[in-house]
């Protein structure tokens, strides 16, 4: 595999600007606390967890924002390599393999795809095409996957704000062993008032 593939991905501030490591983060901030992740509250945020069916497992927080959604992933990596490169490698294969169309590009948080993907809303839907930018942020031993739909695919002030929030989140690792790429435990926020 190439070093390029494993080197880290993440913008020259990340440590100032997030995402952030949980020994980073701001410790008297009100963060809503879903284990792995950390979420800022703010004004017209929702936010959705994503269960998988079988295992009742949460696999990802869904973030409705700015008339967009954000879909977020923490995943355990290796203290020295990276796996956005490798990550973004495979996103491609898979787009493409669903008869979508996928470029890489450098964004504001680095490089990311642009992704056109295939989509049909049921047995009598046309098909259809959605838009999707993956991101990626390398991170110390976590790595952090978003997937960004809706306005912010193309509208500047709502990719703003989204990147914007997606800089606000908090990984939290854990001292836990894990292997690379195994996703870091998400949990339901406790209710409010109770610790």
């Amino acid at each position: 595999m190439s070093d390029e593939l494993q080197s880290k991905s993440a913008p020259d501030d990340r440590a100032g600007t997030g995402p952030f490591d949980e020994s980073e983060a701001n410790p008297v901030r009100p963060y809503i606390d879903l284990g792995g992740i950390k979420v800022l509250p703010r004004e017209g945020l929702n936010l959705r967890l994503e269960v998988e069916e079988q295992t009742g497992r949460i696999v990802a927080v869904g973030l409705d924002y700015a008339d967009s959604t954000l879909q977020v992933q923490p995943f355990a990596a290796p203290r020295t390599t990276g796996l956005w490169g490798e990550t973004r490698e495979q996103i491609r294969q898979q787009i493409r393999q669903q008869g979508g169309r996928v470029e890489e590009r450098e964004g504001p948080l680095g490089p990311e795809l642009l992704a056109e993907v295939p989509v049909a809303a049921g047995p009598d839907a046309k098909p259809g095409k959605r838009l999707a930018r993956f991101v990626g942020i390398d991170g110390p031993r976590w790595f952090l996957r978003g997937v960004i739909g809706g306005a912010a695919t193309g509208d500047v002030e709502a990719a703003a704000k989204v990147e914007d929030l997606f800089r606000s989140l908090v990984v939290v690792r854990g001292g836990t062993p894990m292997p690379p790429r195994d996703l870091i435990p998400l949990k339901m926020p406790a209710a409010p008032g109770t610790a």
